[in-house]
């Protein structure tokens, strides 16, 4: 099992590296970092080309989750700043021994929400729902709760 995390965090963290390096021609700015809120979480936001994106979100709420989006970006006609957005993704929990008898998942995830920018200020707003499906040590299962509402700064 060991083994399985560890490979999934190298793959995790490539794929990151992959995607931040890829140029950005999303809504003018191509990274943000800030909040997200349930259950509290630390999220970078990469723009990518053809109106893409990569997100890594850090949960850390009874034990600690990873988790990697790769984000399709689409406009919202007559709504300048507002895209609404679709996407797969990949997650590791670990989580403390009081809670879930410290066991580690793997799973998959999926996302959809809105997000938006404003030309004059530096704040992206996002809201999203993240379904996903756990795997580990002997069982699986579909958690439905997470994703919410973050708010980044736009760093360049």
């Amino acid at each position: 099992m060991k083994k399985k995390i560890v490979f999934s965090c190298i793959v995790l963290l490539l794929v990151m590296q992959v995607a931040i390096a890829q140029k950005s021609y999303y809504n003018k700015y191509s990274t943000m970092l800030g909040v997200k809120f349930y259950p509290g979480a630390i999220t970078l936001k990469q723009s990518l080309h053809n109106n893409k994106a990569f997100e890594a979100i850090a949960y850390f709420y009874k034990g600690a989750r990873i988790t990697g989006l790769y984000e399709f970006h689409y406009g919202i006609e007559g709504i300048e700043g507002l895209r609404w957005y679709v996407g797969p993704g990949v997650h590791l929990s670990i989580y403390d021994p009081n809670y879930f008898g410290g066991r580690t998942y793997m799973g998959i995830d999926g996302v959809v929400g809105l997000d938006l920018r404003f030309n004059k200020i530096p704040f992206n707003f996002s809201l999203d729902w993240q379904p996903s499906i756990d795997f580990g040590e002997g069982s699986s299962s579909f958690v439905p709760g997470f994703g919410g509402l973050a708010i980044r700064y736009v760093i360049k």
